[in-house]
């Protein structure tokens, strides 16, 4: 059964937060409101992601919160959530279970200080000694680190760049050794994103989350439904910002005309148009397949497509806006925040090499079926 979008009248307890309300609030609200599991098969996180579901949740927070708060959400809903349900019993299934129910969102730390996207490079460490473990690293640029309880850290637990050398484990955020700090940027304002420093920090095996050496292959398998949520997010940013656009476009100016009578402001409105409506279709068209297979290269398009897609609609919105654009919250700011569709998930350059490197299979998709 595919979402209703909930009307404005929603009465529910996402209509009553304040537009401020950061992503640990908003996903209580989702919660509460029976939103949260609409992003899954039958409500089951462990049974895969809803596209449709996953579409509600973003454009109905996008439709109402900052940037920030959506990044939050959108990483944990569509990532941490999921890999979290990947994992057997003992403590990631208590957090699931009280995730769900609206405790807040989970932190996921893949990315290394010293490593950045090369995740193969990480530097954070897991030793498992029989039932214990300990856990030491620096996490960079964490969505939710400041609002989660607990963190979904990637740690290698063996030398070496193989697949197999990577593991998940979920760390309490006030266990003993954990630092958290927030990013020095008022761009994510919502989201809590900081820094994660983990000094020797001691737990019980039971906080694994998979069998070691499953952590690189959880991970890929879930980054391209982070990118179809990126994908879902994209449109809905854009469909609301060319909404506010046009409301100015075509209301009256003093002297009675209106800047929509311009054939140039129309056409370039058009194209901007044309582009979300591509992404739009580009995002139903792949979204089953990506979801059910984790296509990797339908996901890459579908990034690297929302990423010039929000580039363009934003800057050419942007200018639409004047003057205006630049007013605390206006349009030039939401140009800045929204850069980060061209890095999160996996920047511009690193996408767009997967398509290279499909290239063959992309254009026969394309032929006669």
């Amino acid at each position: 059964m595919t979402a209703v979008l909930p009307s404005p009248a929603h009465t529910g307890r996402l209509a009553v937060l304040p537009a401020d309300a950061d992503s640990r609030q908003i996903w209580s609200a989702l919660a509460a409101d029976g939103l949260l599991r609409e992003a899954y098969r039958d409500g089951d996180p462990g049974a895969g992601v809803r596209p449709d579901g996953l579409r509600t949740v973003l454009t109905v927070v996008d439709e109402r919160f900052s940037l920030g708060a959506t990044l939050g959400v959108c990483v944990s809903v569509a990532s941490a959530v999921p890999l979290l349900a990947g994992a057997d019993g003992g403590h990631p299934a208590e957090v699931l279970a009280r995730t769900l129910a609206g405790a807040g969102p989970i932190a996921l730390a893949a990315t290394d200080e010293t490593a950045g996207t090369d995740l193969a490079a990480l530097a954070t460490e897991v030793s498992i000694d029989g039932d214990s473990i300990r856990v030491t690293g620096i996490k960079r640029w964490i969505a939710n680190a400041t609002h989660a309880d607990h963190v979904l850290v990637l740690a290698r637990h063996r030398p070496g760049r193989h697949f197999t050398s990577f593991t998940w484990v979920l760390v309490p955020v006030g266990a003993p050794g954990v630092t958290v700090t927030a990013a020095d940027t008022d761009l994510f304002d919502g989201s809590g994103t900081g820094h994660v420093r983990l000094d020797d920090v001691h737990l019980h095996r039971s906080y694994l989350a998979g069998r070691p050496g499953r952590g690189m292959s959880g991970f890929a398998a879930h980054i391209a439904v982070e990118r179809l949520a990126g994908g879902l997010w994209a449109v809905a940013l854009c469909r609301r910002v060319l909404r506010r656009t046009r409301a100015r476009l075509t209301a009256a100016r003093p002297g009675g005309d209106t800047l929509w009578q311009s054939d140039t402001v129309r056409q370039r409105f058009a194209a901007c148009l044309v582009r979300a409506r591509q992404l739009d279709a580009l995002t139903r068209a792949a979204g089953d397949d990506i979801v059910a297979r984790r296509d990797t290269v339908s996901a890459a398009l579908v990034k690297s497509a929302a990423a010039t897609t929000v580039e363009h609609v934003l800057r050419e919105c942007a200018q639409f806006h004047g003057a205006d654009g630049f007013t605390r919250g206006g349009l030039q700011t939401l140009r800045a925040q929204a850069a980060l569709f061209g890095i999160g998930g996996g920047a511009d350059e690193v996408v767009l090499s997967i398509v290279a490197e499909s290239a063959d299979r992309v254009l026969a998709e394309m032929g006669v079926r």
